[in-house]
């Protein structure tokens, strides 16, 4: 068994590298900014968060599935806990995907610099270089379950902050 485990290990990053962006737009300054749904990183921003934002862009068009993005990173749509794992996994931040209920405890309490995962019982969202990647309907997708970027305000009202150690 941990002969498998192993050869997961070494086959697993091998396979995300051709999954994941490498480049994508930049910005000046320090926020993130959305054009026609589509993020731009800012340029002086560490590589894994522009790693990030780039590998969100490549889920905008994706549909929501309960559970999407939990057996393999490249699926066929994605869930909330998926999307920030699919994302944080682009940016070398995490190896394997992870539940809403394990973000909670994931990397440090509090919000980050560039990049916060607000998790609760249920579900997951996070603000990369200040915007938001949700799955919800809060901005004018409405009633469209979806990994997108949003700009509307949502209340953080029973969610644990937490961020990857150093950003």
């Amino acid at each position: 068994m941990l002969f498998g485990i192993v050869v997961l290990a070494l086959i697993v990053p091998s396979a995300s590298a051709d999954l994941f962006p490498s480049s994508g737009p930049l910005v000046s300054g320090k926020t993130a900014r959305l054009r026609f749904g589509r993020a731009a990183a800012p340029k002086n921003a560490p590589l894994q968060v522009k790693r990030a934002v780039w590998a969100a862009n490549q889920l905008r068009s994706k549909p929501y599935r309960y559970g999407g993005g939990h057996k393999s990173f490249d699926d066929h749509g994605y869930d909330c806990s998926g999307t920030i794992s699919y994302v944080l996994a682009a940016a070398g931040l995490i190896a394997l995907p992870m539940s809403s209920t394990e973000f909670r405890s994931y990397g440090e309490r509090g919000p980050g610099k560039w990049i916060t995962v607000y998790a609760r019982e249920g579900h997951t969202f996070a603000v990369f270089a200040g915007l938001r990647l949700d799955t919800t309907p809060y901005d004018h997708y409405i009633g469209k379950w979806a990994p997108r970027w949003q700009t509307v305000y949502r209340p953080l009202r029973g969610f644990d902050a937490r961020h990857p150690v150093g950003l």
